[in-house]
This record gives C-alpha cells, structure tokens and sequence, in this order.
C-alpha cells in the first residue's frame, strides 16, 4: 500500500508563492501536506448574510467549538462584484483578517458558483438550456453554461483579482473554487455548449466517419456526413442514440471539468504555493470523479445522508470509501455536513442525538482529515433558511452547538494518533461510470439503479468490517487479494485483459452478471459477452433473463441449489433476486445451479482456478444471506481478516492507523463482535480503541 504522506511539521508559515519545495514536489504539496498536520473542523462561513456586528460573536464562539478551518464567500460574487468590474472586498478583508487573529484558517472560495443578476442581463447566452429548450434564469444559483464564454471572461476576471488580492494573506489555506460541480446543470444544450460537443467530437474521433462507426449510425439511417450535423441529444420522438448520449454525458463532465482547469490555471499562475479543491458529491453520475481527482490538491466531499433512513449509513460509507480511493488513499476532507435536518426532502428528520458525532468518527476512520458543515451560522433568510447550522436559529444555548463543541474537543484529541494516516485495504470494488450512465439509459434489458446494485455487493464487507477500496477499470490491482466487478457492464479489451492478468498472477476475481457486454462504443460482445473474460471464467452468456414479476407483485426471486461435490457447508444454496443468465461453461466448476425460472437448471455459480488465482463468475444478485457466505468464502479464499468476526448490521468497523473505529448507526445498543473481543456500543455511537 501506498505510505502516509509527509507532513511539514513546522508551525503555520505563510506560504510563499515564490518559492517551492526542492525535492521536485510541485509548490503546494507542503501547504497541501499541512491540512493533515490535525484533523480540520468547521465549515461554510457566510458573513455576508449577517451584520458586522455579528462577527465578532462569530470568532468567539468559533474559538469556544474548536473550530480550525472556515469555507468563506462560496455565494458572494454578486457582493464582490456588485457592477462589472466594480469590486467590493473590503468587507472580505475584514473577515479574514478577523478569522486570521481568532486562529481560524480559510478555504476561500473563488465565488463563481452563482453568478450575480448582471451577468445573465447583459449575456443572456450565458445562462443554461435544458434538453427541452427552456433556459433557466436568475433567482436560484448555478444558472450558467459551463462553455459559456461570457461566463468565463467574468468568473476569470473575478478569480484573478481574488487571487491577487488575498493570496499572501495569513489565514488562506487554500482555495475552494466554484461549488459542488453540475449539481442543479450536470448538462446545458445552449448553442455554445452545442459547438463546443462538436469540437469535443472532433477531438475524439478524428474524422466522421470513425464517429458514425462508434455511434453505429447505419441503424435509424443516422449517419453524418459532417460535426456540422451532429446536435446535442436533446428531446426526440423515441429512444436515442445509446453512444450520442453517454458521448454527451462524457463531454458534459469533461466540460464542467474544463471550467475548473480553467480557473486552477489562473490560481497556480498567480498563487502556485496554494493547493485548490473543489466539493465533489459523493456517487454523482454527471461527474466521473476518476478522470476529476487529479485536478485537486485535496479530494473534498459533501455528504447529507438522512436520518429518516436506517440505511443511509451505507451508502455514507461507500462515498467515504469512494473519496479515499480517488487520489490512491491520501487523506481527505468532508467539505460539508449538516448538524441535524437538511431543508430539500419532503420532510426532514433531525439527526438524533449522537448520530452526527457517530458520521463524523465513521468519515475519519474512512480517510478523513477533517469535518467541515454547511454551514457555520443557520441562515435567517433565503432558500436555506431550514437548512441546520452549527450555531442554530436559538443560538449557541442549545444541544446542536454543545454537541458541535464536544465534537471539536474530541477531534482535537484525536489528531495526534489519525491525522495524516491512511486506510489499509486489500479488497477493491470496481467502479465505472460508463457502465453507470449505460445501465440507466432507455432500451436496455431491465432498468437498474448501478449505484443500488453497487451498495448490495458492499454491504456484506461492510458487515464484516472488511474494509473497501473503490478502483477503476484498468487501475493497478496489484495491491489487492480480491477484487470484485460487479455490473461492469462497459469495458475496453484492454481492461479485460488487465483483469485476466490479475487472476493468472494469483488475484482472486469475483465477476457479477451483465459484466463486460459492452465495449467502450456501447457496441455488444459478440459470440457470449464477456470478450476475453470467457477465457479467465471459463463460461459464455447464451441469454439474458431480467426477473420480471407482474404489476403490483412482489420483487420475483429464484432459487439456488448447491452443486453436488461443493463440500463446503452442504453447498452454495439460498436465494438470488433481480437477474438470471444462461451460462455455457466451458472450463468451469458449477457450484450452484437455478432451481426454478428461466434459466432452471443451469449454472448460477461457477469457479475456475487460472494461472495462480481463482475467478468466479455471480449470473445472478443473491440475496442477503447468500451474499454473506459468499464474502465469507472468498475473503477466506483470499486471506482476507475481517475486523467483525460475525455479519452485523448497522454496524461498522474501520482500521486507520493504530485506531480501531466502531460505529453503531442503530438507535439500539449493540454488542459487537470484534476480532479482540465482543464491546458494547450504545446507539448512534462510536468508540475509538486504540491498538
């Protein structure tokens, strides 16, 4: 495994953006490498919406909670810029140079996430169109075109003076440019956004021929015999092309991504000794984070599971999960949280008692380096005026702000022993997000939730407190005793062969139905899917058989029978859900077959030993209990110890460092069956062992 970063140990310097580090590090790896120097605490600051009075208190009471690191002016462009070219930064001045005196250190934040009323006056093409044609406007935030040009000559205007004007001040730490990426326009269809998927073609492809074979055009006689006559897919009569449209998923995320390389240039010119993130948002579709994560010193995420929800804990930990892999397992910071309720669900549950402390210890046992909140003080006014604070609507008297308090106290303990450590892993689930936007278009076998299918192969390791790395196809697995594909539904000959490589070099592989049908041009897998996998697993796909039940019915099921000779337990025997495939094998060992449905009697399990590794293939989903053998089986297979010595639900464990994270996300106490010994964990509740 990759080893702990190096921190500079020396205490809060100003950075100097004239000077680098000597060892060839770019210039803000030592101002990167000190935001793990302790574990981060804070959040959004908005002085902006508040009188200057209010900001004294707001120091104090910060210092009172522990607070360390302030995000400040993410939505105040329209205050910085009040008229084009006409700046308003002394109020800006005034709050760092307050925060800088209280010991708070700033994430300052390029602003350009909302852009004022003016802008969408004087450049109406700046503003996004959605597929259907109707242009967003004013009034909310985000209502910009990402390839807007007007955009970007005023956001870039806007970055740079900020740039200048505060990158040598004490309290920067670095820079939080633009906000949550695509979060309300993952996709703008305006004219510019048009000519620049055009040019993205072009790019790609080369020539339009090479297109019209990618997109298989001959179907529906859609060729082109030009980019002139390429569209956006906006809306039309019936299905669309299925490669024009993941064509525009991928340049909709490469275009988003293009404006934040735009204004990361201009920070690194003027401020190269000052590191840059951006707030990604756990498992967003619009953004595929792999191909993001290299254009941010720090990987940061905003996560607001809900409480209403006794699952959410999940899928909170997968995203923890999925932001420690991004960057090979470098520390990251959870950029925004909430103390209690959010304001956009149809009804928003407060967080118990304990819970938020219990999801801020499960982040810094998954890689985190710091808990930060949306936001600082709850807002009187505006669209989030529901939305919890650290410092609620009562005020600093309240449960909230003595739980904030207790928080920042406890983190402050901490940092010494888990700040800056990594996360061991030996098992990685693959992750892609071509295979994602495929399985959820339109004129495919069965629709299907691929994050929700995702979170079922997880669950199990969760239950064992296995601990997970998410990986791309085509990453290196050297480092891994297991990895598992499951509904890697997309993939290049390349990736295959990279996975076939793994298993003959001793890797154990665990492949899951609908996996590698495709190639990267969404064309089929002739001849059996799979392409060079049919080899490493030993069997062929004859049929797909979604589990299809009647109207209104219960979710079908099918059921499993052991294969004869599988010594192990009597069998692999239960219960399977969602999805059935009629297996030719080849050169495989059957360790369970179907009972029933259309593929009854056939293989549903197989095995094969390949090179010096073992692969199996999964033609179905088993349901839980089944799921819970098979990890068993195969962490044992792999040597893999799990940190839970039974499956517990609503309970997790993580190792970080020479600490030992429980979690109970139950409201009920839990006795917990750990390697060293069973602990009691009260509801919503964490311990933190040591050793």
């Amino acid at each position: 495994m990759t080893q702990p970063a190096t921190t500079d140990p020396t205490p809060d310097p100003t950075p100097d953006p004239t000077t680098g580090p000597t060892d060839g590090a770019p210039p803000q790896a030592a101002a990167t490498a000190r935001l793990s120097e302790r574990l981060q605490y804070g959040g959004d600051y908005n002085p902006e919406q508040w009188d200057p009075a209010v900001w004294e208190e707001d120091v104090t009471l910060m210092q009172q909670a522990g607070v360390t690191l302030a995000t400040v002016g993410v939505f105040s462009w329209a205050r910085l810029e009040p008229r084009p070219k006409e700046y308003d930064l002394a109020w800006l001045d005034d709050v760092l140079d307050r925060l800088h005196r209280g010991g708070v250190r700033v994430l300052l934040a390029t602003a350009t996430a909302s852009p004022p009323a003016w802008l969408a006056r004087e450049h109406p093409s700046s503003l996004p169109v959605t597929a259907d044609g109707v242009t967003l406007h004013p009034g909310s935030r985000q209502q910009y075109s990402p390839s807007s040009s007007a955009y970007r000559e005023h956001a870039l205007r806007l970055v740079e003076t900020l740039a200048e004007r505060y990158g040598d001040h004490p309290a920067l730490a670095a820079w939080h440019v633009n906000n949550e990426y695509g979060c309300h326009v993952p996709r703008s269809y305006d004219a510019e956004s048009v000519a620049a998927f055009r040019a993205w073609l072009a790019e790609r492809y080369g020539t339009v021929e090479r297109l019209n074979e990618a997109w298989g055009t001959a179907f529906w006689s859609q060729r082109y015999d030009s980019f002139d006559e390429v569209d956006a897919p906006r809306a039309m009569p019936t299905f669309a092309n299925p490669t024009q449209v993941l064509d525009f998923d991928r340049f909709s995320s490469d275009a988003l991504l293009a404006l934040h390389r735009t204004e990361v240039d201009v920070l690194r010119r003027v401020t190269p000794a000052v590191p840059v993130t951006t707030n990604f948002m756990g498992f967003f579709k619009a953004a595929d984070y792999w191909a993001w994560a290299p254009h941010v010193d720090v990987v940061t995420d905003d996560a607001y599971p809900d409480p209403a929800d006794p699952e959410a804990y999940v899928r909170l930990a997968a995203s923890r999960d999925l932001m420690r892999s991004l960057r090979d397992g470098q520390p990251w910071l959870l950029m925004e949280s909430a103390t209690s309720a959010v304001n956009w669900r149809a009804a928003n549950a407060p967080k118990p008692a304990g819970l938020h402390r219990a999801q801020s210890l499960q982040a810094v046992g998954r890689g985190a380096d710091g808990i930060l909140h949306f936001q600082w003080r709850q807002s009187a006014a505006g669209a989030e005026k529901f939305h919890s604070g650290m410092v609620p609507h009562v005020g600093p008297d309240s449960r909230v702000f003595r739980e904030v308090c207790a928080l920042g106290r406890e983190l402050a303990e901490l940092s010494a022993e888990v700040a800056g450590t990594r996360v061991p892993s030996r098992v990685a689930l693959l992750l892609d997000w071509d295979s994602w936007r495929a399985v959820e278009q339109e004129a495919v076998p069965a629709r299907t939730d691929y994050v929700e299918h995702l979170l079922a192969w997880y669950r199990p390791f969760l239950r064992r407190g296995v601990t997970v790395d998410l990986r791309p196809p085509g990453a290196d697995l050297s480092g891994y005793d297991l990895v598992v594909a499951p509904l890697l539904q997309v993939a290049s000959t390349e990736e295959l062969e990279g996975l076939d490589a793994y298993v003959r070099g001793g890797g154990h592989l665990v492949v899951g139905y609908g996996s590698a049908v495709l190639d990267r041009d969404l064309h089929v897998r002739l001849g059996g899917y799979l392409g060079p996998l049919q080899g490493t697993l030993g069997v062929r796909v004859e049929e797909q058989a979604p589990l299809v039940g009647a109207p209104g019915a219960a979710a079908p099921v099918t059921r499993l029978a052991g294969a004869p000779g599988d010594a192990v337990d009597g069998g692999l025997s239960g219960t399977a859900t969602t999805w059935q495939e009629v297996l030719q094998v080849q050169d495989a060992q059957v360790l369970a077959t179907f009972a029933d449905g259309h593929a009854a009697g056939g293989a549903a399990l197989t095995r094969r030993t390949h090179g010096a590794g073992a692969a199996w293939y999964v033609a179905t989903l088993p349901d839980e209990a089944l799921l819970d053998a098979l990890v068993d089986r195969w962490t044992g297979e792999a040597g893999v110890e799990p940190l839970l010595t039974a499956p517990t639900a609503g309970v997790e464990a993580v190792r970080r460092g020479e600490v030992l994270v429980v979690v109970n996300h139950t409201p009920q106490a839990v006795r917990v069956p750990l390697a060293g010994g069973a602990r009691t964990v009260a509801g919503h509740d964490a311990l933190v062992l040591r050793g």
